[in-house]
């Protein structure tokens, strides 16, 4: 194949263009291979082509010359989503399921389900533009409590604005704590190697881990035990009150467990008249700060945890509590929706 001087120097152009189509500088190179006399199996090795890639853009080339190196397709025009077919995807989306029995669509089922007239990649598109998402689940609870508002107004006041001279405590227990001793040898943290635990593990029982968590401080005073019971609460309240200098007021937030509300307790606030209960409404975690340091000694300590015994979990947990107080860490507690039915206006707050 013989090039002109002119043919020669634009196909250099093309075949070494870094901002150009690929396919182009391809076809450029091919005819320049071909003009310095290498053979097909040359040509195939040096471009991974086939013999019909060859023989399709050399005829080209020899009837058109550098015309025919350009692609003729000139693709077609793109796919426009009408506001139509738009709907038509939210409604199956959103009111029917998958014909197959699974429970949620995927933008091929949904696709497919539309009789083929649409991608799978125009479905997501559209699940993009409108914050859909299939795939994601969320969970949520809702509060059976009657008096709801009445008693989630009391908590918040105790939170945004506690009673002067007065100490708040949220009070709850984790439980069945387990004390895991892994039977093989952890393997530790190395340059792109997780830590490794062995999948047998041994138990050597359970415990149970009483918090107060100081809302203004983010102290948290602890103590295990290995029964949750009413006597335990009890027991716990005691060390409340003597790690407070006598006769302070002291308000104890605490959730709706048969154990915080028996007659020991009763008992317990009869000859303690310094000490207030509060109790958050049923089904109301949300409500409870020290869920978010229980999080984070779960995180910290427990989920990851190696213990030998009962007494070393015990060590561990105390351990860990003793260094947090060192820096503790109150929770920024802020309400500040004012379209829920919760108002500052109603929040009441203990004097």
């Amino acid at each position: 194949m013989k090039l002109t001087k002119s043919e020669r120097m634009e196909l250099q152009q093309q075949a070494a263009a870094r901002n150009a189509r690929a396919d182009s500088a391809r076809h450029a190179r091919l005819i320049l291979l071909l003009a310095d006399g290498l053979t097909w199996a040359e040509i195939r090795a040096k471009l991974d082509c086939s013999d019909s890639y060859i023989d399709r853009w050399s005829k080209r080339f020899e009837s058109d010359r550098l015309a025919g190196l350009f692609a003729r397709h000139a693709g077609r025009e793109r796919y426009k989503v009408t506001d139509r077919l738009e709907a038509r995807v939210l409604a199956r989306t959103t009111k029917h399921k998958p014909a197959d029995g699974s429970t949620h669509w995927s933008s091929r089922k949904l696709a497919a389900e539309l009789g083929g007239d649409i991608s799978h990649m125009t479905v997501a598109r559209i699940w993009a533009r409108h914050g859909i998402k299939p795939h994601l689940l969320e969970g949520y609870l809702t509060s059976n409590d009657p008096d709801f508002e009445t008693k989630a107004a009391d908590v918040i006041g105790l939170y945004l604005n506690p009673p002067q001279n007065a100490v708040v405590f949220r009070v709850d227990e984790k439980t069945a704590i387990q004390a895991l001793d892994r039977l093989d040898p952890v393997l530790p943290l190395s340059p792109g190697r997780a830590e490794r635990h062995g999948f047998e593990y041994f138990r050597h029982g359970t415990l149970s881990l009483y918090a107060a968590f100081n809302t203004k401080t983010g102290e948290v005073l602890g103590k295990t035990a290995t029964r949750h019971t009413s006597a335990e609460f009890v027991a716990f309240l005691t060390d409340i009150v003597a790690n407070q200098p006598k006769g302070k007021e002291i308000h104890v937030i605490a959730d709706n467990l048969s154990a915080h509300k028996t007659k020991h307790v009763e008992q317990f606030l009869a000859t303690h008249s310094n000490v207030h209960m509060h109790f958050t409404p049923t089904y109301s975690s949300w409500l409870n700060q020290v869920e978010l340091w229980f999080a984070k000694i779960e995180r910290d300590v427990i989920a990851r945890g190696v213990f030998t015994s009962l007494p070393d979990l015990k060590r561990k947990l105390m351990r860990y509590i003793r260094q947090y107080n060192e820096q503790p860490k109150p929770v920024k507690w802020k309400y500040c929706d004012l379209s829920r039915r919760i108002t500052p206006d109603s929040i009441v707050t203990v004097h």
